[in-house]
């Protein structure tokens, strides 16, 4: 059963970093169940998923979820959305499994013992229940990844934002990882540079240098992002080459 269908509406976002323009006017309105972003590496991806998150305040605009403003309600940011990053390293900041999803319940208002038997409802449903005291530092990167993902799902978000979560990984544990996200209740918001990660998806949304270019179908959107892609692959000078 999907959660209840919260929306998400981007009002105008421009933000700039380091002086460089990274998001141009951004501006739209989601409550589709799953939701791809694709763009090549620098298009403002990132920084997209960051704002919407509440993780990064836009210069100009706003980013809400049922008219709360995620950059300046963090409460509200914190209950409404959950954020996956490539790289899990820079996300998991505890020794243990059970510490590292527990985290997020205390910043939510659980108690210790309340928190201590979500972790154990969540480490279950995944099969799981053995990791409970494994260190974080010695599992794989997929493992790692799958870890960040039982935190975000404990804390029931409305809106997961995937920011290519599956990068680095190889093809069994990419497809497992694919799998649990599939069968996730919460909305998705998958931003990805490789199409065939949100080929299945409700709506696709195409950034290029900080704007929309893009936005509707999946297999329309796909389509004309694969024959750009293809077009500047197809080149013989690197002036498209991405940074």
């Amino acid at each position: 059963m999907q959660k209840d269908a919260r929306v998400l509406q981007l009002r105008n976002i421009s933000v700039k970093l380091g002086g460089a323009q990274a998001l141009r006017q951004i501006s739209l309105t989601a409550q589709e169940p799953r939701i791809g972003i694709v763009g090549r590496n620098g298009s403002g991806k990132t920084t997209l998923a960051r704002v919407i998150a509440g993780l990064q305040a836009p210069d100009v605009g706003s980013a809400e979820i049922d008219g709360r403003d995620m950059a300046r309600d963090r409460k509200a940011a914190l209950r409404s959305v959950g954020i996956l990053f490539q790289n899990p390293d820079h996300q998991i900041i505890f020794p243990t499994v059970e510490e590292e999803i527990s985290f997020g319940l205390v910043q939510l208002g659980r108690t210790r013992a309340e928190s201590a038997a979500e972790v154990q409802t969540i480490l279950a449903h995944f099969g799981k229940t053995h990791w409970a005291s494994a260190p974080t530092h010695g599992l794989s990167q997929g493992q790692k990844q799958l870890v960040c993902l039982m935190a975000v799902l404990a804390m029931q978000p409305a809106l997961i934002v995937l920011d290519e979560p599956y990068s680095g990984l190889d093809i069994p544990t990419r497809m497992q990882l694919m799998r649990y996200v599939d069968a996730v209740e919460a909305r998705i918001l998958h931003i990805t540079h490789d199409p065939e990660s949100v080929r299945h998806y409700d709506r696709v949304i195409w950034i290029d240098e900080g704007a929309i270019r893009a936005d509707g179908a999946a297999g329309e959107v796909l389509g004309q992002f694969e024959a750009q892609m293809r077009q500047w692959g197809g080149r013989d000078d690197l002036s498209d080459l991405a940074g």
